[in-house]
């Protein structure tokens, strides 16, 4: 292939560039900056999912509390066996009524409501609190998992049974997940000395924002508030 038959190709193209009208070439140029531009952002999301997994929290894992690790195992090796108090049948004939809309059997109903009351007692937290919290996280599905991969009533991150020597534990079991949510959440109450918007954060690991509190705050007020 002689010079000019090697430039033949480029010579062509610069002519039908020339021959495009002025406002065709506009669009052109308007589309390969648009290009650009999803190119430069598919690599911006890219570098931000990076970072999000690396700041996950089971990234994040190996950092965890040990006096929470400590509470959270103590919490698991207690015996399973509990009584009810008396008044608790007051309290589970209100709440059954109220939670009926979410969880439709009656059985099922009073067992789930035995189990928050029973556990959110251990802790010293009020039971309408975790019904909230509940309400929120999972709506009483104690089959959920979020994208994040907590799992079930309270959402509670996987990465906890490695690290209290239980990995064998399902936190789809709903006393296991009560057991370890409410330990969680009543080690963050004491951090904060009480205050439950700032523990409510930290459970949520959004710390430093008011959405979450006061969503779980909001439902508490509204559903499930103590009679």
């Amino acid at each position: 292939m002689n010079a000019n038959q090697r430039e033949w190709p480029l010579i062509k193209a610069k002519a039908l560039i020339c021959s495009v009208p002025q406002a065709h070439k506009i669009n052109i140029c308007a589309y390969l900056r648009s290009f650009a531009l999803f190119a430069f952002s598919f690599s911006t999301i890219k570098l931000l999912l990076i970072l999000l997994t690396l700041n996950s929290p089971i990234a994040l894992a190996e950092s965890v509390d040990p006096k929470l690790r400590q509470r959270l195992i103590s919490a698991v090796e207690q015996s399973k066996s509990f009584e009810d108090r008396f008044h608790a049948e007051v309290w589970l004939l209100d709440m059954s009524t109220r939670l009926k809309i979410r969880v439709k059997d009656t059985a099922t109903r009073l067992s789930l409501l035995r189990s928050i009351h029973r556990e959110a007692s251990r802790v010293e937290l009020p039971p309408e609190l975790i019904i909230a919290l509940i309400d929120i996280e999972s709506r009483f599905d104690h089959f959920a998992i979020s994208r994040s991969g907590a799992q079930g009533l309270m959402q509670v991150m996987p990465f906890w049974l490695k690290e209290i020597g239980h990995p064998e534990d399902n936190l789809m079991d709903i006393d296991t997940n009560l057991r370890m949510g409410c330990t969680i959440l009543k080690y963050y109450m004491d951090m904060e000395k009480g205050n439950i918007r700032r523990a409510l954060a930290r459970y949520n690991g959004s710390l430093g924002s008011w959405k979450y509190p006061d969503k779980v705050m909001g439902v508490l007020t509204k559903h499930w508030y103590r009679s």
